[in-house]
């Protein structure tokens, strides 16, 4: 498979379908106070980078990475098309969004999202790669049905220096 995560710059037809989709999904699985989602006009705000990740020529999924500070980061809009479920894609598009984060100095990253099945396999891929709960950030509240989720970024070694062996 021939993966690519590119910036994009929301203007295609199948990313804004995608959006659409994901929007409706939150809505759908939400309570209406709680969706966080970000339309397209505010996923072209500055402080937010918006990928989209395309396999064999075809759209797989989307995320995003929005600047809280110099050192800090929360993803968005993370979502895999309904043809790519399963495939490893919301692995990829996670890990893209990670290694931006890295690349920016990041020293942490967070996110928020629901509760309730139909959050729990983003909630594994999250806690598979060393998310765990935290204090509500930015606006955000905790309650019965919000949660959000930070993960510690370790910092880079300077230019030469090796990891030392455990």
């Amino acid at each position: 498979m021939d993966l690519r995560i590119v910036e994009d710059d929301l203007s295609g037809e199948a990313i804004r379908a995608l959006v659409a989709l994901h929007l409706s999904g939150m809505h759908a699985h939400s309570p209406a106070c709680k969706v966080h989602a970000l339309p397209v006009e505010k996923l072209r705000q500055p402080g937010v980078t918006f990928y989209s990740a395309w396999a064999d020529g075809n759209l797989a999924g989307m995320g995003a990475i929005k600047e809280l500070d110099s050192d800090y980061g929360e993803l968005k809009s993370m979502r895999v098309a309904p043809a790519w479920l399963g495939r490893g894609m919301g692995e990829a598009i996670l890990l893209h969004l990670l290694n931006v984060a890295r690349a920016r100095g990041y020293s942490r990253v967070s996110l928020e999202t629901g509760q309730g099945p139909a959050f729990e396999p983003a909630l594994g891929l999250y806690r598979k790669h060393g998310f765990v709960n935290c204090e509500a950030f930015a606006d955000y509240v905790l309650d019965d049905f919000s949660q959000c989720l930070t993960l510690q970024l370790p910092k880079p070694l300077p230019p030469g220096v090796q990891p030392h062996p455990s």
